[in-house]
C-alpha cells in the first residue's frame, strides 16, 4: 500500500517528465505523419475516394456476413482500439464483443459547393475539415474545439460549439448518414429518407450499425472572427450577460463563457469580419493558452475589449491546453519559456496519454479527477453553477449555449416548445480542496440533471441507473427502430456501452 502510494506522488507531481520526454515528441510525429498524408490523399486521390470509400463498405458487409455465418454468438463492434478515441474512459466491453475492422476511414469524399454539404467517411476529424475548407472561405456550421474529435464520435456521441445557439448540436448540421446494418446490407438515411433510422442515430454509439459515411452542411465565412470580452464579477451577472448576449436582437455567431470562480467570468460574443483590427493569432505556439489569455488580459483587470483572431486559430482555441487539463499534467506549461521552446509540439495527443496509462494513473482519475459535459436549461444555469461550485467545486467551468429542437430521437426539447435554449456546462479538471467520491458526487449530479430536464454527455460513461438512463433519454424511436432492423443480438443496447461497468 505505502508502495503505491509513492508511486502515485510520483506520478501525480511527474509526469510531466514522461509526457515532455517521450510523448510531446510522439506525438508532433504522428501529426507530421497524419497531415501529410491527408494532404497527399485530398490533393491526388479525391478522385478515387468514392471508390476506395465503396471497397472499404464492402469489407465490412464481408465480415458482417462471416459474423452471420458463425452464429451471431457475440454482439458487434468496432474493433478501433479505444486508447485512440478522445474520450478518458477506456471501452472495455470490446473485448467481450465481436469486433468488426472498419478501415481507415479518414477521406473526405466530396465538398459540393452548390449543394453547400461536405461528404465525409466517419474517422475525418475536425483539424481535417478546417484545413480544407477555410482556405476554400467554407466551414461546417458547428466546429467542436479539438482538433482530434472525429465526425463518427460527434455523430454517434455529440457535439457543441459556440455556434450551436444559432445551428444546434453537432447532430443537426448533419444531412444524412450511411450506415452498414446488421444483416450487412447499406442504409442511407435523411429526413426525408428512412427519418426514424435519421433521427434515431445521433447518441446512439454505433448500436444501430456501422457508420460509414455523413453528409454536413457547409456555410460561407470570412477570414476571421471579431471576438468581444466582457468580464462580469457575480453569479447573477454571469447569467445575465451571458443570457443576454445569446438573445441579442442583432445576433451574435458566437457566444462562449469562462467561469473561473463561482462570481467571476468572462462572456464572449464575436462574428465573422474580412478587415481585421487588433489582430491576435492565439494558435502560435509561443501564445499564451486561450484561457489563460482571457483571464489575465480581460478579467484581471476588469477591462471589456475587443481583438481579431484568424479563423482556424479561433476554431481550435482550446486544442493547444486541451481546454484547461493540460495544466494538471505539464504545471509550467503556460510558462513563456516552455511555450517557446516545447510548445510547438503541444499537446500530447489524448490517444498517447491514454495508451499509456498505467493502472495506478486510472485509479487516480477516478478518484480526484472528472470530466463531463451537463447539458441544462439556460432557465435553470443560476442554480447549476451553484450546484455545481457546491459539489465539485473545479473551476474554470465552460459555458456553451445552445438550441434543442423538439425532433424525434433520444434527445429534445422537454418545455412543449418547438424548440428550448440549453447551456453545456463543462466540468474538466482535479478536485484538490476537498473529498471526492466520484460514484456517490455523480449520484447527485444525474439526480440534479434529471430534476432540470437536462441530459449528460455520455462519452465519459455514466453512474445512472438503467431505469434513470432511460427516463433520461428517449427512446421510443431507437426502440422502434432497433427492432425494425433486427439489432437485437447484432448490437447492445446504448446503456451496455456506456455504463460504468462498460468503461473504465
Amino acid at each position: 500500500m505505502l508502495h503505491e502510494d509513492i508511486i502515485e506522488y510520483i506520478l501525480f507531481n511527474y509526469r510531466w517528465i514522461f509526457v515532455c520526454i517521450f510523448l510531446l515528441p510522439s506525438s508532433f510525429m504522428y501529426d507530421v505523419y497524419i497531415f501529410f498524408k491527408n494532404w497527399i490523399s485530398f490533393k491526388f486521390y479525391l478522385d478515387t475516394a468514392p471508390f476506395n470509400h465503396e471497397e472499404k463498405v464492402k469489407n465490412i458487409q464481408k465480415q458482417i456476413r462471416k459474423w452471420i455465418n458463425s452464429g451471431k454468438q457475440q454482439p458487434m463492434c468496432t474493433a478501433r482500439p479505444g486508447w485512440k478515441s478522445t474520450t478518458i474512459a477506456e471501452p472495455q466491453y470490446k473485448q467481450d464483443f465481436y469486433n468488426i475492422e472498419i478501415g481507415d476511414m479518414t477521406e473526405i469524399l466530396n465538398v459540393d459547393m452548390q449543394k453547400q454539404t461536405v461528404l465525409v467517411e466517419p474517422l475525418v476529424d475536425m483539424g481535417q475539415l478546417t484545413r480544407l475548407l477555410l482556405p476554400q472561405g467554407w466551414v461546417i456550421p458547428v466546429v467542436p474545439e479539438l482538433e482530434d474529435l472525429t465526425v463518427g464520435g460527434l455523430v454517434n456521441g455529440q457535439g457543441v460549439e459556440t455556434t450551436s445557439h444559432i445551428y444546434g448540436l453537432f447532430q443537426h448540421i448533419c444531412t444524412s448518414f450511411e450506415l452498414v446494418i446488421a444483416d450487412g446490407s447499406v442504409i442511407k438515411c435523411s429526413k426525408d429518407e428512412n427519418p426514424d433510422l435519421f433521427y434515431s442515430v445521433p447518441w446512439s454509439y454505433g448500436t444501430l450499425g456501422f457508420l460509414t459515411a455523413v453528409e454536413i452542411q457547409i456555410i460561407p465565412t470570412k477570414k476571421y472572427v471579431e471576438l468581444t470580452y466582457e468580464p462580469v464579477y457575480s453569479l447573477e451577472s454571469i447569467v445575465k450577460v451571458f443570457e443576454r448576449e445569446i438573445k441579442c436582437a442583432e445576433g451574435n455567431l458566437f457566444v462562449e463563457g469562462i467561469v473561473y470562480s463561482k462570481d467571476k467570468g468572462v462572456v464572449m460574443t464575436g462574428k465573422f469580419v474580412n478587415n481585421p483590427k487588433n489582430v491576435n493569432s492565439i494558435g502560435r505556439w509561443y501564445k499564451p493558452w486561450f484561457y489563460k489569455h482571457v483571464e489575465q488580459t480581460y478579467l484581471e483587470t476588469g477591462e471589456k475589449g475587443t481583438e481579431c483572431i484568424p479563423l482556424r486559430d479561433y476554431f481550435h482555441r482550446h486544442t493547444r491546453s486541451l481546454f484547461w487539463e493540460i495544466e494538471d499534467i505539464i504545471p509550467f506549461g503556460n510558462h513563456w519559456l516552455y511555450r517557446w521552446i516545447l510548445g510547438w509540439m503541444t499537446p500530447p495527443k489524448i490517444a498517447f496519454l491514454k495508451l499509456t496509462q498505467t493502472g495506478v494513473i486510472k485509479k487516480l482519475y477516478t478518484r480526484t479527477h472528472t470530466i463531463q459535459d451537463l447539458l441544462l436549461p439556460l432557465s435553470v444555469l443560476n442554480k447549476s453553477i451553484a450546484f455545481f461550485d457546491d459539489v465539485y467545486h473545479i473551476y474554470p467551468l465552460w459555458l456553451c449555449p445552445f438550441k434543442l429542437p423538439k425532433s424525434p430521437g433520444l434527445v429534445h426539447s422537454l418545455n412543449g416548445e418547438d424548440e428550448e435554449l440549453f447551456v453545456d456546462v463543462g466540468l474538466y479538471g482535479m478536485i484538490k480542496d476537498r473529498p471526492y467520491d466520484s460514484v456517490k458526487t455523480n449520484e447527485k449530479c444525474i439526480k440534479f440533471i434529471r430534476e432540470n430536464k437536462g441530459y449528460e454527455m455520455l462519452y465519459g460513461g455514466t453512474f445512472s441507473t438503467k431505469e434513470e438512463f432511460y427516463e433520461m433519454f428517449d427512446h421510443s424511436v431507437y426502440n422502434k427502430v432497433r427492432k425494425e432492423l433486427n439489432c437485437e443480438g447484432a448490437f447492445p443496447e446504448i446503456y451496455d456501452k456506456v455504463n460504468k461497468k462498460a468503461r473504465v
